[in-house]
Parts: structure tokens; sequence; C-alpha cells
């Protein structure tokens, strides 16, 4: 009778974990979609940060306001987190007439969201203004350059599709753009900067002090001629300009 209460409990031990497995698969076949849908967002939330950071503005403005900070010698100051979100601020400033050209284009009453063809027509009235803003700001060599490359990395079939207004060639052309003309502007705020230590440097040797750093004297004298000529707001207003619109006064 002991055994067969023991085969009787161990059954019944067994039934109950079967039962446990299969209401636990069933919980996480429910969670399946919340859990997809979760890495859907996720996914898309980091391509939009990959398309702010390439079709927009933010990568000319950071890059220069870094290199100001390098020029003025002050290491961390501002901190980064500041640099950026000023680099963000002029950014979204900047890309306020597109996004609201984009905005109107995909709340157009005749868009009826009903079928694969009307989401793709949508994509692609929405993304005409962004286009038209890349091909303003693009150098035309890169466009040459990546459009001619497809002949060497892209496969037949792909090459045949591709033209120079495809943000395939738009984007890396446009970010190459910007890059170039980030560093030419901060080369352009090097050179006083660079004459600054040039003094400080040649004084101190004069003076015989070669033991002193010419860092430490040079700082507050850029610092000084930074604030003479309202460096921030210049250099601020001087980015922000250079996105003028065809025919703005």
């Amino acid at each position: 009778m002991v055994g067969v209460s023991d085969v009787a409990t161990s059954c019944a031990s067994e039934m109950s974990w079967a039962s446990d497995s299969v209401e636990g698969w069933h919980a996480m076949t429910e969670m399946q979609p919340a859990i997809l849908a979760l890495l859907a967002i996720t996914a898309a939330l980091g391509l939009l940060v990959l398309a702010v950071v390439t079709t927009t503005a933010f990568v000319k403005v950071s890059v220069v306001l870094f290199l100001v900070r390098n020029a003025l010698g002050t290491q961390t100051i501002p901190p980064n987190i500041v640099l950026y979100a000023a680099a963000l601020i002029l950014t979204m400033f900047v890309s306020a007439p597109i996004a609201e050209q984009t905005y109107d284009r995909i709340t157009d009453p005749r868009l009826r969201y009903q079928s694969l063809d009307d989401w793709a027509e949508a994509a692609k009235a929405g993304s005409q203004p962004l286009l038209e803003h890349l091909k303003k700001f693009t150098n035309e060599e890169q466009r040459r350059f990546f459009l001619s490359s497809t002949e060497k990395v892209w496969p037949e079939e792909m090459r045949a599709r591709v033209t120079a207004d495809d943000f395939a060639i738009l984007v890396p052309s446009f970010l190459i753009s910007e890059l170039k003309r980030a560093f030419e502007i901060g080369f352009l705020l090097y050179l006083p900067f660079i004459v600054i230590d040039l003094i400080v440097t040649t004084i101190l040797m004069a003076m015989g002090m070669s033991m002193v750093s010419p860092t430490i004297i040079a700082v507050p004298f850029k610092l000084f001629l930074f604030v003479a000529i309202d460096g921030w707001s210049r250099l601020m207003h001087g980015l922000v300009l250079s996105y003028t619109m065809p025919g703005a006064l």
C-alpha cells in the first residue's frame, strides 16, 4: 500500500508540474506580441536617433561647438551634456520648417492609410521636405562620388534603380559635406586662439619662464577675447543662419 501511495503521489506531482508548464507556455505565448512590439519600438527609436544625427544640422553644430571648446583650452567646460543640448536645440530650431512640412504632408486628408500603397504614398510625400533639405546642403562632388561608387560596391540590380536623388546617395553625401563645413569653421575659429598661444609662449620664453605652462596664462586671455566679441551669440547666430532657406532675406 505504501508503494502504491508513493506512485500516486509521484504521478500527481508530475501532472501538477506538467499543468504548470502548460500554463507558463500559454503565458509566454500571450506575452510574445508585447515583447515584439517593445523590440520594434526600441529599434524604431534607434533608427530615429540615427536619422536625427545623420540628416540634420546636429553633426555640424555639435562638431563646431566641441572644436570651440578645444580651441579655448577649457578642457571640460562647458560640459559635454551642455554642448549636446545646445546642438540639439539649434538643430530643432533649424529643422522646424522641415518637421512642419512633413506633418502637413502626412496628415493630408486625401491619404486614407488603408493599404500598403497608401502608406507608401504617405512615406514618399512625407520624406520630400527632408529630401529637398539634403539636396540643398549636399556637395555635388560628394553626390557624384557615391553615385559612381555604386558601380564598384553594389550589385547590378541595385545599381540600375539608384539615382542621385535617392536617400542612399544623399545621406552619406550630406554627412561628409557637413563634416567638411564644420572643420572649415573650426579652422577659422582656431586661428585667433593659436595667435594668443604663440604670443604668450614667446613672452614666457623671453622672460625666462619656460617652466610655466603657456596654457595657464593663455586661457584667461582667450576667454576675455571670446566674451568681448560676444562669441557664443555670434557663433550660434552664424550656425543658424548657415541654413537659410531659398528666398529668405
